[in-house]
């Protein structure tokens, strides 16, 4: 008995060592409250599959802070993305519960039950590829993230670099590319075409399967409207949620939002004539390019 014991111990040494070694540091972390990252580890690694496919890799992305970001796209990501990412520290452990158990009745790692921070690790340090040692490492660095930038910077950072289709990075540069306009212009139903991309931006494309992504598109205009969000009439909404299909949430996707809840009062609609949603009314804090 006491042989096993030790080989248990010795055995979860080896996996805290082994996941810990893939971490970056915390001073890493620390710095992005001042600091904007250059490339991201998704980023990476889309270069890297670009140049193995024998493609010439791009890159298009335009810093936004978040004062100047629609109001409209803040609303969509948080009432499809992570319903209360003011109210945890990092890990919506209940999210983590229901994907487990999914996970579990399903017998593949299907869901991931990721919030805004733990996506926004996964884009600065790792990658795409769905592992339990990433998940792990994933959880460490949103509570480092959480700790170290708050609530402001995360979704600044996370809205500036997330994948919104081949080789666009961030609402800034995906706004102009799908609608021809600013980051800071997009209205309800265009903040809601690009939150729809996010779980699977290379699948649930406006031009690449415009159908799938109209689906997803009105999901998330429902979502919204739950959620308080919407204060206009939006036509084709529906009184239920689009279904959502199997394969929108492939290998790389994220997983489906939870059930809607009222909004937290932090991210509460401002004024018409404010350009964010209140956690992006207070200026944004010096950055170094």
């Amino acid at each position: 008995m006491r042989r096993v014991l030790v080989v248990l111990v010795v055995a979860l040494l080896a996996v805290g060592f082994y996941v810990a070694a893939g971490l970056p540091s915390r001073a890493e972390v620390r710095r992005l409250a001042t600091r904007n990252p250059d490339h991201t580890s998704v980023m990476r690694q889309r270069e890297e599959e670009a140049r193995r496919a024998g493609q010439t890799p791009r890159i298009q992305q335009s810093w936004a802070p978040l004062s100047r970001m629609s109001r409209h796209l803040i609303h969509a990501v948080l009432a499809s993305e992570d319903q209360k990412f003011f109210g945890h520290e990092g890990v919506d452990w209940d999210a983590v519960e229901k994907a487990i158990d999914e996970d579990r009745r399903s017998f593949r790692f299907a869901r991931g039950g990721s919030t805004i921070t733990q996506q926004l690790a996964k884009n600065l340090y790792f990658t795409t590829h769905r592992s339990v040692v990433r998940k792990l490492r994933e959880v460490i660095v949103a509570r480092w993230l959480e700790e170290e930038l708050g609530k402001k910077r995360i979704l600044e950072l996370y809205l500036n670099v997330i994948e919104w289709g081949d080789g666009i990075y961030g609402g800034q540069a995906a706004a102009l590319r799908y609608y021809g306009k600013p980051v800071s212009a997009l209205d309800e139903v265009d903040a809601a075409g690009l939150a729809a991309m996010i779980p699977n931006p290379r699948r649930i494309h406006p031009r690449l399967s415009p159908k799938r992504h109209a689906r997803a598109q009105r999901r998330v205009l429902w979502l919204m409207r739950s959620a308080g969000y919407l204060k206009r009439e939006v036509g084709g909404i529906g009184a239920e949620p689009p279904p959502v299909e199997e394969d929108d949430y492939g290998p790389d996707a994220e997983p489906e939002a939870a059930p809607p809840v009222a909004p937290p009062p932090e991210a509460s609609s401002p004024p018409e004539n404010q350009p964010a949603a209140d956690p992006a009314a207070i200026e944004s804090p010096s950055v170094v390019p």
